[in-house]
């Protein structure tokens, strides 16, 4: 259906009115998403860069905790190359009595145990302590005079806690009940 009716200027005015105020709503529309657009590229932006700097911290957190582990024994060993030196000059020394060999030996093991305390390591040396079966594997029981039953009489071999975690417990004689 065409109309063929003539439109009067009333009807063609106010829809020119009607039309400029869509075609200005559709420029606002337009403006709108452009500013939309350019706002989604900004943030796309924003989250790739934000994506590749967090990328970029855990390779250097793995390369970190890679240094850390390979190089964690770098000083305490350094702190061990006195004592290494210690016994190679005591090994190379022609003759000598006992006693100087001795006393050599006796300072490298303050040394060493100097060292090891300073690192967090702590001898287990319970000689007449009760039996702590969480420090003490007892290997034998002897009968021990005036000793109370369950008391360490002799270290067989002495223990290590490194930080308050038992390294190795200390093998132990133990006096028995009567």
């Amino acid at each position: 259906m065409h109309n063929s009716e003539p439109q009067s200027p009333n009807e063609t005015t106010a829809q020119k009115p009607e039309q400029g105020a869509q075609n200005d709503e559709l420029e606002a529309l337009k403006a709108k998403l452009a500013e939309l657009e350019a706002s989604n590229r900004e943030l796309r932006e924003t989250v790739l860069r934000e994506k590749a700097e967090l990328e970029n911290q855990r390779r250097r957190l793995h390369r970190d905790l890679e240094q850390a582990r390979r190089f964690a024994n770098e000083k305490l060993l350094n702190d061990l190359l006195p004592v290494y030196d210690g016994l190679e000059r005591g090994l190379a020394t022609e003759g000598g009595d006992i006693a100087t060999i001795r006393e050599g030996l006796n300072l490298t093991l303050k040394e060493l145990l100097r060292i090891a305390s300073n690192n967090g390591l702590v001898q287990v040396d319970p000689l007449d302590q009760p039996l702590d079966p969480e420090r003490h594997h007892a290997v034998s029981m002897v009968e021990a005079p005036g000793k109370a039953p369950g008391t360490v009489v002799a270290v067989l071999q002495k223990g290590y806690v490194l930080n308050d975690r038992l390294l190795r417990p200390a093998l132990v004689t133990v006096a028995k009940d009567d």
